[in-house]
């Protein structure tokens, strides 16, 4: 268990401080409390009072999709939700979540018998059982990259998937390339097909080319490449747009593999900006999701929802993180 030290160590500042900052007093800015708080949560220090204080109680699910360490999607997520979470008093419980839990516990009654008043649920798919049960519930719920109609308790939220993917088009737009493919994630997920409508809107609106085969589905891993790169490629494909980061890092590996350099014959975007990206060689130019402010975002929707403030969608921007992945379009 961390230490007020550890702390104190992270920060560069005395424990004396620290303790300061966990104990509310007076003589230091609320920016560097907060900013101890923000570091307790994210080391996992807990203090006698806060293990001994009842809570109000909210849970995190998550499905598909992994977190545990920093080089992972959803670490960061959580990260921000708890950071957020704590100071409102809330506590916040992370409980995987797999189709065998589904299909044994319905999501009101798992939310009723262990206490919790609000629900942030990551990585769902459509076609999940409690996907229909958060159509009619009315506890509290945030949903990352999935969308309920129609129930005031349950809100969404994500980034812009149109406004990146177009900004990732007209960044190859101004490098020369005009022959621009999509590697996507899986079918059968909104966020896919949200990228996929993004990636016709976008091409459509600039004149290129493009059918259904220049945008195939696969899935959110690096394999997911393999199948396709060799058939862009023989269409003329000179870009390669990627669902996510680890799809974009098995493009560079199955071009590289092909004897392509990258970018001097192909050029690779991402979608994520996760901590490997900028590892890659080359390093990934990709469309950046801010998710310590995606799970900061995730509480203050749920939060809203628990006073009965009715949020629908709520969409950050996106940023474009050009790095050496993309380059001119190749002279014959």
């Amino acid at each position: 268990m961390a230490t007020i030290k550890d702390i104190a160590d992270r920060l560069g500042i005395s424990v004396s401080t620290v303790s300061k900052g966990l104990n509310g007093a007076s003589d230091i800015s609320e920016a560097l409390r907060q900013t101890v708080l923000d570091t307790a949560i994210e080391l996992g220090y807990t203090t006698k009072q806060m293990r001994g204080r009842v809570q109000r109680k909210l849970c995190i699910f998550v499905e598909n999709m992994e977190y545990e360490t920093p080089d992972q999607f959803g670490c960061d997520i959580i990260l921000g939700f708890r950071q957020s979470a704590y100071r409102e008093d809330f506590g916040v419980s992370v409980v995987p979540v797999t189709p065998l839990l589904q299909s044994t516990e319905k999501y009101d009654t798992y939310m009723l018998k262990n206490g919790y008043v609000g629900a942030f649920a990551l990585g769902f798919a459509l076609q999940d059982e409690w996907m229909e049960q958060f159509g009619c519930s009315s506890i509290p719920a945030v949903l990352l990259d999935n969308y309920i109609k129609k129930n005031p308790s349950v809100g969404y939220i994500g980034t812009d998937s149109f406004e990146g993917i177009d900004d990732a088009i007209v960044h190859l737009i101004d490098l020369g390339h005009s022959r621009i493919g999509l590697i996507n994630g899986s079918q059968g997920s909104m966020i896919s097909d949200q990228r996929r409508q993004a990636y016709i809107d976008s091409m459509t609106a600039h004149g290129l080319p493009f059918s259904e085969d220049t945008m195939p589905y696969g899935y959110f891993v690096p394999d997911a490449a393999k199948p396709h790169v060799d058939n862009l490629l023989s269409m003329g494909i000179t870009a390669f747009l990627c669902g996510n980061d680890l799809i974009a890092s098995g493009v560079i590996d199955e071009c590289t593999r092909l004897g392509l350099r990258i970018p001097g014959d192909v050029s690779v975007i991402g979608f994520d900006d996760i901590p490997v990206s900028a590892k890659l060689d080359p390093p990934l130019t990709t469309i950046r999701q801010d998710r310590i402010a995606l799970g900061k975002c995730g509480f203050y929707t749920l939060n809203s929802l628990i006073n009965h403030v009715s949020i629908s969608r709520t969409l950050l921007r996106p940023e474009l993180i050009v790095r050496g992945s993309t380059g001119p379009l190749p002279t014959p």
